[in-house]
């Protein structure tokens, strides 16, 4: 389970140091007379958009940062700024794919969520013009375990990207992964091959059907 506070940085993720952090560029869209500086809602309100954009459901995605957050789990507006401005955006595609895109370069939480919602914009003209496979490839890097000892998707312990829906196709990954895990074999291990024999069983139950 992916908590929405305190911030839950994805593991292996490289953390910027605190003196290297800069002043957010990013601005209020409100129609003012001045330069207002972005707020929490605001950030939060970008990152849901873009992410809807990709075909993301509210429900499936956690916003995790060191800001309270409200009753529905989002962060709020009216709390005092965490000395960890960090923010890292959880999400699952509608294939099961879990994928997270964290960024604390920025000295206010408000910024380093403008932040994701403009690299996903950006990403996602990517797709708009044409290169969904690059598109894949570039969250492949995004893709990270939720938390520690949380049920790997049997899509990331097969190795089968998220187009892929031909259960013998599946099964050929399976077998090689098999290959490769097997106890007998250096570098093997009883549970890799475990989590492989329960995620191939996933697999079937969900695209048994599908030939």
């Amino acid at each position: 389970m992916i908590a929405a506070n305190p911030l839950q940085w994805p593991n292996g993720w490289p953390r910027t140091k605190s003196y290297a952090r800069q002043h957010g560029r990013f601005s209020s869209r409100a129609r003012t007379k001045h330069r207002d500086a972005l707020t929490v809602a605001e950030g939060v309100e970008r990152v849901l958009l873009e992410l809807s954009r990709l075909g993301i459901g509210r429900d499936d995605i956690v916003i995790s940062t060191n800001v309270p957050t409200r009753l529905d789990g989002l962060p709020r507006s009216d709390a005092r700024a965490p000395d960890d401005p960090g923010c890292a955006v959880y999400w699952q595609t509608r294939h099961g794919t879990r994928r997270v895109m964290a960024i604390d370069r920025y000295l206010k939480v408000a910024d380093n969520l403008a932040a994701v919602a403009a690299t996903l914009d950006a990403l996602r003209a990517i797709e708009r013009h044409g290169g969904a496979q690059i598109l894949d490839r570039a969250f492949t890097g995004f893709t990270t375990l939720p938390s520690p000892g949380a049920p790997q998707h049997w899509r990331e312990v097969i190795g089968v990207p998220p187009h892929v829906h031909d259960i013998s196709a599946v099964r050929d990954e399976y077998r090689r992964r098999a290959a490769q895990h097997h106890p007998d074999r250096p570098g093997g291990s009883h549970d890799a091959m475990t989590a492989l024999n329960v995620a191939l069983g996933a697999a079937e139950r969900e695209l048994g059907g599908t030939r």
